[in-house]
């Protein structure tokens, strides 16, 4: 071996070990995440969770910075710009990966491209509820109803692109039906109202924006999204049990910058998987309608990437509308 090759590998062989031994000292400093959710919203609510328990962990503080505003897009540059050296993770939702490009700068973001996928937190069913005055009562009652009166049903849109958006085009593509869409801004609150007064026929929502009009009786529940019953609705059928295969649900990972230490993503991804383990966790969690279990980088990664793909063809048809 040359001198040159041998000075190269004996300095590859150095970094190699600089970054071993800070991966074990890791964390020694407050980690910062940056979170694209505003504060007090479903997607900050579980981070805040999971940051708790690794700051529990670790003896150092992880503490979550809101970056709120242009659908994402301000985050996933704040988290750009940051050192790659473990410091600074980054925690976006679905939104940030499903977008429509023209929607917002620098997005969609894409796993490696632009961020190193770290680990999962947890994902939130959407749930779909009908005005009780419809006597509709369950999934296949609304399908049939908008095929034998195609035109006359409604459907709350609460933001173009958001996953309630996706859910609902989904749906009518499955089931070969079509809603009247019915777009409102600043959240669920306003459609809620619209529902249950009878002006819309239905909505989709995540747990935390619907629960407490469920539980007054001004809307009713006929279906979740998730892959199987939750535990908290074992009466509540599934979208699949309807139309096989269907799942849809906001979701939340954590991710760092390109150039983060392998050592540092690797350790990160095991403390999540520890925290979000946790029975604590998981009841804390679950009580905010959220659900969760442990990914490696690479299954991270493959979720996101199976996510994009699935999505895809229903932003396709927003772009051309």
């Amino acid at each position: 071996m040359s001198g040159c090759r041998l000075g190269m590998a004996v300095f590859c062989l150095a970094a190699l070990a600089l970054t071993s031994a800070h991966a074990a000292d890791y964390p020694d400093k407050a980690v910062m995440i940056i979170s694209d959710a505003g504060a007090g919203a479903s997607p900050d609510v579980a981070m805040r969770i999971i940051a708790d328990g690794l700051s529990k962990m670790w003896g150092q503080q992880a503490v979550v910075v809101n970056h709120p505003g242009a659908n994402g897009s301000i985050a996933a540059h704040a988290a750009s710009e940051a050192p790659n050296d473990g410091y600074t993770l980054y925690s976006p939702a679905l939104s940030t990966f499903v977008a429509l490009p023209t929607v917002a700068p620098n997005l969609p973001v894409k796993l490696p491209r632009d961020f190193l996928p770290v680990g999962f937190i947890a994902e939130q069913p959407m749930f779909l509820s009908v005005d009780p005055k419809t006597g509709i009562a369950t999934l296949p009652e609304l399908i049939d109803r908008a095929k034998k009166a195609p035109g006359t049903l409604s459907i709350a849109v609460s933001g173009v692109g958001r996953m309630t958006h996706l859910t609902g085009l989904l749906l009518q593509q499955k089931a070969g039906i079509k809603f009247i869409p019915v777009p409102y801004t600043g959240g669920p609150s306003a459609a809620l109202a619209d529902v249950a007064g009878g002006r819309v026929t239905m909505m989709i929502e995540g747990y935390p924006g619907i629960i407490g009009a469920v539980n007054a009786g001004q809307v009713k529940l006929i279906a979740v999204a998730s892959p199987q019953r939750l535990p908290e609705f074992p009466d509540l059928p599934t979208v699949a049990e309807t139309i096989p295969g269907f799942s849809a649900a906001g979701w939340l990972i954590v991710a760092a910058p390109v150039g983060t230490p392998a050592p540092i993503v690797n350790k990160v991804s095991a403390d999540i998987a520890k925290v979000v383990a946790d029975p604590e966790v998981k009841k804390k969690l679950s009580a905010t309608g959220s659900y969760t279990h442990p990914m490696t980088p690479d299954e991270t990664g493959a979720f996101v990437a199976k996510q994009q793909e699935t999505w895809l063809p229903v932003l396709q048809t927003i772009s051309t509308q």
